[in-house]
Parts: C-alpha cells; sequence; structure tokens
C-alpha cells in the first residue's frame, strides 16, 4: 500500500508536524507500507533527516509570491506559512501524486484546508488529515486530533458526515520507545527528587526560550549536585548562544543536539521545562513532571488542559519565566508529594499506544 505524506517543517512552523508524520510512517513501514513525503523547501525543511530513513522526499521549492498572491494568502491565520498559494501548492502536489496509485494521502499543515484537499481529490484513494486547531473545514475521509480533552463535536460540523474521527490523546502519535520505557520511568518515581533537569524547547526554539529559562534558573535554588540537561534540534537558530551559556550556569549543564534517545533522556529526568507541543505527549507517556511554556497561540488550550489535570504547572507567559519559574521550583523542591502527583496525573493521559491504535484503523480500511 502507498501512503504519501504533505506536511513540512520551517523556523515558523517548527519540527513537531514533520516528526509525528515520520513516527506514523516508521509504523506503517515496519507494516510493510511504502511511504513518501512531500515537503517545501523552507529554511529548515529536514529534507535531509526524512530522506535519512529510506523515504523518498519530493521537495517544492519556494515562490516568489507577487502582490496578488499575498492577498490570497489570507483565507487562514497559518497560510504565509505554506510559502505560496494554496492553488499553487495543490497543483504541484497533484502532479506527484498523479505519477502512481496512493492508497491514502496524510496531510499534517494548519495552512491547509477543504479548499486544498478539494482541488487534489483525484489524486487518492482516501485522505488523511492530522490537526489539532477544530479551526477549518476539512474533505477528509479520516481525522487525527490527539489533543488531550479534545472530543468529537468539536469537528464534526468541519468535516463530511462519513468522516472517521480519532479525538483525544489516547491516539497520540508516540514513537514505540516510549511505551517500552514506560514502565521504568513510572516506577523511578515512587519516591520524587529533583536532581535531573530537562530543558526541551522544540527542535527550532526561535525566540531562544531555552536562554532565557537558563538565565530564569539562575535565581532558583537548586540543589547543588543538580543537572541539566538541554535538548536542541542540529537547525536552532540560538544553539551557539545557549551552547555558551550553558558552560557559565552555576550546576552541571549539559547541551544535546539532534538526539536519538528523548525517551530514554525524559525517562531518566525528574523535572522537564518544556513547551506546550507534541512532546507533552512524551512526557505524559512516562510521568514526566513537567513545568510547561506556551511559545505559540496553538499551543495554548494543550497547556490549559494539562494543567487543569494536574500533569504540569504552566508558566503564564514567556516574560514571566524568570519570576514564576524561581516559585515553581521551590515548591516542587521542597514537596516531593507534588513531583509524585504530578507525574501520576500525567501518566493517566497517555499511555503509549496511540500510534498502534491509528495503525490498526488504518489497516481494518485497507
Amino acid at each position: 500500500m502507498q501512503i504519501v505524506f504533505r506536511t513540512d517543517a520551517s523556523i515558523q512552523i517548527g519540527t513537531g508536524h514533520v516528526m509525528r508524520c515520520l513516527t506514523l510512517a516508521d509504523a506503517l513501514a515496519q507494516l510493510g507500507y511504502h511511504c513518501e513525503f512531500i515537503c517545501r523547501a523552507h529554511f529548515w525543511h529536514l529534507g535531509e533527516l526524512i530522506q535519512s530513513k529510506g523515504y523518498t522526499l519530493h521537495l517544492l521549492s519556494l515562490t516568489d509570491l507577487s502582490a496578488t498572491a499575498v492577498q490570497e494568502l489570507n483565507w487562514n491565520a497559518h497560510a504565509p506559512w505554506l510559502g505560496t498559494t494554496w492553488q499553487q501548492d495543490a497543483d504541484l502536489t497533484l502532479a506527484l501524486l498523479k505519477q502512481q496509485k496512493v492508497d491514502w494521502l496524510v496531510v499534517d499543515h494548519y495552512a491547509l484546508d477543504q479548499h486544498w484537499e478539494r482541488r487534489i481529490y483525484s489524486g487518492f484513494d482516501r485522505l488523511m488529515v492530522i490537526d489539532d486547531l477544530a479551526d477549518r473545514p476539512h474533505a477528509c475521509d479520516l481525522l487525527l486530533d490527539q489533543t488531550f480533552g479534545r472530543n468529537e463535536a468539536d469537528y464534526r460540523p468541519l468535516v463530511p458526515a462519513h468522516c472517521q474521527l480519532l479525538c483525544g490523546s489516547q491516539y497520540a502519535l508516540l514513537r514505540p520507545e516510549f511505551a517500552a520505557l514506560r514502565p521504568y520511568s513510572l516506577q523511578r518515581r515512587a519516591q520524587p527528587v529533583l536532581r535531573e533537569l530537562l530543558i526541551t524547547m522544540g527542535g527550532v526554539d526561535k525566540d531562544n526560550a531555552t536562554g532565557q529559562v537558563l538565565q530564569a534558573l539562575r535565581t532558583c535554588a537548586l540543589s547543588p549536585d543538580c543537572r541539566i540537561t538541554v535538548v536542541l534540534g542540529a537547525t536552532a537558530p540560538w544553539l551557539d548562544e545557549v551552547r555558551k551559556q550553558a558552560q557559565d550556569m552555576p550546576w552541571s549543564t549539559r547541551v544535546l543536539v539532534g538526539v536519538s534517545d528523548m525517551a530514554q533522556l525524559m525517562a531518566d529526568s525528574d523535572l522537564a521545562i518544556g513547551a506546550a507541543g507534541a512532546t507533552s505527549w512524551e512526557r505524559c507517556c512516562l510521568g514526566l513532571p513537567t513545568i510547561m511554556l506556551v511559545l505559540a497561540e496553538n499551543q495554548r488550550k494543550i497547556a490549559q488542559e494539562l494543567q487543569q489535570a494536574g500533569a504540569a504547572a504552566l508558566v503564564t507567559s514567556v516574560p514571566n519565566v524568570v519570576y514564576q519559574l524561581a516559585e515553581m521550583l521551590g515548591g516542587l523542591a521542597s514537596s516531593p508529594q507534588k513531583l509524585h502527583d504530578m507525574s501520576k496525573s500525567s501518566a493517566g493521559i497517555v499511555d503509549g499506544t496511540g500510534t498502534h491504535s491509528v495503525t490498526a484503523l488504518l489497516e481494518a480500511i485497507r
């Protein structure tokens, strides 16, 4: 069976869309499916990563937009992220799709909606959309939204009557190592401590939230034997500055780039300070207590839902991180029970079986 993914990564978009598509592609490839990717050549598009995993990549070139075309980019709030008009993108995508028989097209892109989907409808048998905004109509056969607290009622007015909906964090697309490490990770939290601190603000972190967190930590009363691990993508624009900052921290601080063992790093950590993006579900699966920052408006619902569930503490805005982080860390360091309760709450949200559930459904529809 042939599966084609249409998704993008860039400094504005981040890496999360491509990464969760790769997770699904890896699971489908294990079942014998042939997977390919169509991406646009944005700055930091992750094409090399996709190809390193053995997938065919069709890279769409960037477009010099005319004044008329720029006006056409107003069809939804994220339209400029596409790098061209939706019509041009649809036509180029359709031309690639028609070169082969495509059983499923999987689209994960905030800038695309029913207009684009209907224009290319002749290029595939079935369409799956991955979304987490519930803010625009889709012409699809299957829609996945892995947001905690999301339900079918949020999407039913936005999709055709025949569309099957997979809503909620039970469908979170996680790599298999997270489920494998879940027992170990939960067991080591039976007697919580605060010595291993993990900072992960996404693969790009275009506004250097990592640097702001490191600066804020200097005002915190952490244990002298505390160890800090910072994770960034190889294309992060502030990587060199963060490395210099890490060398001057009062605690042992290492900066890791392009890690392949994120599940193990999370399992071995006592607390994460992280963005409210796709890694939220990885942290929940491993029961990792988290202080969460909202780095983009589309992350706000995730952060608020997890805070209300007791699965994370929320820094209300990045400018407040210096003031709020000291108070939050002080409270957690002085009360291991708070760490334990946060871990238990987060572990109840994601169990790591979402990818299997999604692939099983695709197999059944097949």
